[in-house]
């Protein structure tokens, strides 16, 4: 689903079956736990979340703002065009969102609250990586959250079953098991956080095979 040539009609299936797959596995809960914990006590947030795909993740994440009561500013960047037209397709009006297309880094400086991903981290080579890490622990004034998968045998062995069963489309199959094996493991996170220079950041597993990594002020 990485490639640019999809065309559009693909990727915006593949979109919607991939936020099948948060539902269906319960992707949503370790980021809005991870925002009730960051943003304890405040009543506003201005939010960047990076790679955005269908959107489904900050549709989640403005719910639990107007539930919690909190004012949001909520911005998405993605680097594939085709994800604005599905995301504002799918997105209600009303909904505090901003979608973007383009790189992360030309939005330093953004005066950004909190800065979240899902299932981004994966994508990126160990370079890649390491340099978003840096990026978040700089512009994030509260806190920052990686929600990825963990790379696990009973995952890569299961995934392909749970995908057939739902019969989701072809490219969610094959890129699902594809993820996982590209993955990491909980103990390749530290080193990862050392070359960025992050310090006091946690890891945690999330039921069922999400690895998650969160810092907070």
């Amino acid at each position: 689903m990485d490639d640019p040539a999809l065309p559009e009609a693909t990727y915006r299936a593949v979109l919607a079956d991939l936020a099948r797959v948060n539902r269906a596995t319960l992707a949503y809960r370790p980021t809005l736990a991870f925002l009730d914990r960051a943003l304890a006590g405040r009543d506003s947030v201005r939010l960047l979340d990076v790679g955005y795909g269908q959107g489904d993740m900050l549709r989640r994440i403005a719910a639990w703002a107007e539930t919690n009561g909190k004012k949001a500013e909520l911005v998405g960047v993605d680097l594939n065009p085709n994800s604005a037209l599905v995301a504002r397709e799918t997105t209600p009006e009303g909904v505090p969102i901003r979608y973007h297309t383009g790189d992360y880094a030309d939005l330093v400086g953004g005066g950004w609250d909190v800065i979240v991903s899902s299932l981004v981290a994966h994508h990126m080579g160990r370079e890649e990586l390491v340099l978003f890490l840096r990026f978040m622990e700089a512009e994030a004034r509260a806190g920052w959250f990686v929600n990825d998968l963990h790379r696990h045998a009973v995952s890569y062995a299961g995934y392909p079953l749970l995908a057939w069963a739902a019969r989701w489309h072809p490219i969610v199959r094959a890129d699902g098991r594809t993820s996982i094996a590209r993955s990491y493991r909980p103990a390749e996170w530290p080193a990862l956080l050392a070359e960025a220079g992050v310090t006091g950041a946690r890891i945690e597993r999330h039921f069922p095979f999400r690895l998650c990594v969160s810092q907070t002020r």
